[in-house]
Order: structure tokens, then sequence, then C-alpha cells
């Protein structure tokens, strides 16, 4: 439930996800908030969205988002602008490393990549299903979420659009039973998300329109494999990923 700061734990996943769920709704965002910023996907001197649009993206109340930015604020993560051209942004120089919560997402990448296994195994099915019996009104919600996508102006926005986007796919399968299982891996999947450029989100609506063309065609095979290779994209999108290749490489993450 968005702005709730407490959603239910599933049996699937609770077990793999017991060191996130130890840190408060408050600790949880700018550990998120932070690690973008360690890993470059948010740039110095950035704006960050609205307060009500990063409590909704990141699931939790206003209030508790509110608090986060400001004790990041305090922590040199990122800064107060007063004015025209005002708000909260990424700190001109940020420290890395200052927000020490970060060690729980660090640390996770067994439990991500578990849940993407989880995510892919429903996902494809899924998009088989909808390519044989997604109806035309499934077909021009899913194309309007697209484009909806398409516009939003920062990670915030994008991010609701997304969950809604691959929410109304499984209800296009016409078997209602799919929705809640794969809404709760989805859902618990998302906690690991961290704020994105847009550039980047806009390369993943590509794949959602690769995939929406597939089922257009009704073609069960490209469906199918849109639906893989979207999901697998996020084994070196995702932190995990970003984190591996600094490790591999030796090479220190953007921005830290």
């Amino acid at each position: 439930m968005p702005g709730s700061d407490n959603v239910p734990t599933t049996g699937l996943t609770a077990l793999e996800l017991s060191g996130v769920r130890r840190l408060s709704a408050l600790e949880a965002v700018r550990a998120r908030i932070a690690l973008a910023v360690d890993l470059g996907l948010l740039s110095p001197g950035e704006r960050l969205p609205g307060t009500a649009q990063i409590a909704r993206a990141l699931d939790v109340s206003e209030i508790t988002a509110r608090r986060a930015l400001v004790s990041l604020c305090g922590d040199g993560v990122l800064e107060r602008r007063r004015g025209r051209n005002g708000g909260t942004l990424v700190a001109a120089h940020p420290t890395p490393g200052t927000v020490l919560t970060t060690e729980t997402y660090r640390t996770a990448t067994d439990a991500v990549h578990r849940l993407i296994d989880h995510r892919l195994a429903l996902e494809c099915g899924i998009a088989h299903l909808a390519s044989v019996r997604a109806s035309g009104e499934d077909l021009s919600e899913l194309q309007e979420i697209v484009e909806e996508m398409d516009r939003a102006p920062s990670w915030a926005e994008f991010h609701g659009c997304d969950e809604r986007f691959h929410l109304r796919l499984a209800e296009a399968t016409g078997v209602p039973s799919i929705t809640g299982p794969y809404g709760a891996v989805l859902r618990e999947l998302y906690r690991y998300y961290l704020p994105y450029p847009v550039d980047a989100l806009r390369a993943s609506n590509r794949e959602h329109r690769d995939l929406l063309d597939a089922l257009r065609r009704q073609d069960t095979a490209a469906a199918s494999e849109a639906a893989r290779h979207h999901v697998e994209t996020l084994r070196h999108t995702m932190f995990v990923g970003l984190l591996s290749a600094s490790a591999d490489t030796g090479t220190v993450a953007p921005g830290s």
C-alpha cells in the first residue's frame, strides 16, 4: 500500500529480505538515495523530484520522505537551495559512503538475484499467455501506460507507471490467480530499486514497446523472449550489477 511504510511480508521472500526489512522506512529511503549518489545514478547538482513523488516511488509516507531528505542534507549527500531554481539537489561534492546503511543493499546480491529468478519464471509465462489472450482493450491500456512512461519527467513518476504496466500485463492473461503472486514478487524486487537516470529508463521503456509489439502480433515466442530479455537486463543494470562490474574491473563506481 503506497505510503504505508509497512508492506506485509510474503512467504516467498521473507527470509531473503530480512536484512532490508530490519531497516526502518526512514533508513531505507536514506540508503537508496545515498547509494544512487555513490554509484553516480544521481549526479552532483541534479535536482530531485518533489517529496510527494519520492514518497510514492519509494512506498513511504511523505513525512518519512521529507525527514530522509533533510537528514541527507545534514550528511552532505544532498543540499537545499532556495529561490526560483531551488529545491533538493545532489550536493556538488558528495562524500561517498556517508550513509552506512547502504551496506545492507550492497550485501544483498544473492537475495536480489533470487528475486530476479522468481520474476523471470513468472514473467515469461505471463507474456506467453498475454500474447494469446490479450484483448484490444488490454493492448490499448498497455500502450497508454508506455506512452505515459515516455513522458515521465523523472525516475519517481516512471516507477509508478512501470508497476502499472507489468500488473496490467498480468491481468491481460485472463488468469486472476496470477496477478497476486506476480505482484508480490514485483513489489519485493522494487524494494531494491534505486533512483535512475531518465535516459536509462527510456531504454527500459523501449523494451516494453518490443513486448507490446509481440503481443499485438500474437507471437508467443517473441513475447516470451522480450519478457526474458527485459528481466535478465536487471542483473547488470540494477545496483548489484553495477557493484559487481566495479569489483570485476577494479574501478570505482561513477560518482563515488
